[in-house]
């Protein structure tokens, strides 16, 4: 996977005890990375984090993002070979009522990264993940592309716009000819187990299905990219691997340290209503429309264009959007039954290597096992065509 980039290499993850950076935790132990997690203590209770139990597996450090002596010990005395940086305010209408938090966790700390890897002399990759939501929303049926102009209605979005602004300075003014090399990586709504925020569709189906009641529906005409988590994980973890030099043969290197988009196909564009049908195949239950007419605003319509990620990182997505929905709803399914850290340990990493499995069948350049050369993958798409046949 990945070239093998993370092979008994140092990882410095931010915000390691969310749902993301927990995902990403659990994906780099099993490429031999040894890990290093720098966040507050898990958001919600239960967590995808403890039930895990990477506590134990891992160097877990609890920090604030925007504490800058904390987040420059941290970083040189761990001297990473990687950063991924995904601690933040990531919920929309936490934003409208913590404004003051989310700007200094979402901007500010962003600023504290940045310039604790300015200290670093040593190469190192580092991957800063903001959102979708960055782009000034003019709800058009277009994907947004990653030179359309950012921006935001609401708190959130708009810290997000404007942490990206502070990369791409950064990038500009500091890292040119620094070892270490940055880039941003914007990712449509994600789904997947162990998800267990507030005010996300998913985990907010689970809970009232869990106590046998009527999901509501705040937004059902909403339109949204959804993807499982490990597509935009593994756009990141190929983004950093490209970054430090790997894939060289057959990608370029420099044009890595800029914004990617990591979205699905349009497929996956799908409305928060047929998100939860579609859900409801596999835990059954009812929904109704619970709109409210003076709610804080919220987009419409959003959609993302991952072309430059196809055709630089030759990254594209894995799972349709029913396989997506199908296996979020198998891990909730299994977390009911099962309460052992190790058992829960096994199911997750069952669901990666069945994702890198899809990604090996359809010959995605970081999912194989070494570099191989563009002819090599031109011959098994013929051999893969003359099987349908």
């Amino acid at each position: 996977m990945f070239a093998n980039a993370y092979t008994n290499k140092t990882v410095w993850v931010s915000g390691h005890t969310g749902f993301k950076g927990t995902w990403l935790t659990e994906w780099l132990l099993s490429l031999g990375a040894k890990v290093h997690g720098f966040s507050l203590p898990p958001p919600t209770h239960p967590s995808m984090f403890d039930q895990l139990g990477l506590a134990d597996k891992i160097e877990h450090e609890i920090g604030d993002i925007r504490d800058l002596a904390a987040v420059r010990e941290s970083l040189l005395l761990t001297q990473p070979d990687f950063v991924f940086h995904l601690a933040a305010q990531p919920l929309v209408r936490e934003a409208y009522a913590h404004p003051v938090e989310t700007f200094s966790t979402n901007v500010q700390g962003t600023v504290h990264l940045l310039e604790a890897l300015r200290a670093l002399k040593n190469p190192c990759a580092a991957v800063f993940v903001t959102t979708d939501k960055c782009y000034e929303n003019r709800e058009w049926v277009y994907g947004y592309r990653e030179e359309d102009p950012l921006g935001g209605f609401d708190p959130y979005s708009s810290s997000k716009a404007a942490a990206e602004i502070v990369i791409q300075a950064y990038r500009r003014s500091f890292f040119e000819k620094h070892p270490v090399r940055i880039a941003s990586a914007r990712a449509g709504n994600v789904i997947g187990g162990g998800d267990w925020a507030m005010d996300r569709i998913v985990p907010d189906c689970i809970r009232k299905l869990n106590n046998n009641l009527v999901i509501e529906v705040r937004n059902p005409e909403a339109t949204r990219p959804w993807q499982h988590v490990l597509e935009p994980l593994s756009g990141y973890l190929w983004l950093a691997a490209v970054l430090a030099g790997y894939g060289k043969k057959h990608l370029k290197n420099p044009e890595a340290c800029s914004a990617f988009n990591f979205g699905p196909g349009p497929e996956a564009d799908r409305s928060v209503a047929e998100l939860v049908e579609e859900f409801l195949k596999h835990l059954p239950g009812r929904w109704e429309d619970k709109r409210n007419p003076v709610a804080v605003h919220e987009a419409h319509l959003l959609q993302l264009c991952a072309d430059k990620a196809r055709l630089l990182l030759k990254w594209s997505p894995v799972w349709q959007f029913a396989d997506a929905v199908e296996q979020t709803a198998n891990w909730y399914r299994m977390a009911r039954k099962i309460t052992d850290a190790g058992q829960v340990n096994v199911f997750t990493r069952a669901q990666i290597e069945a994702f890198c499995t899809h990604a090996q069948k359809k010959q995605l350049l970081w999912a194989m096992e070494t570099e191989i050369s563009p002819e090599e993958i031109l011959r098994r798409e013929e051999e893969l065509k003359a099987c349908a046949v």
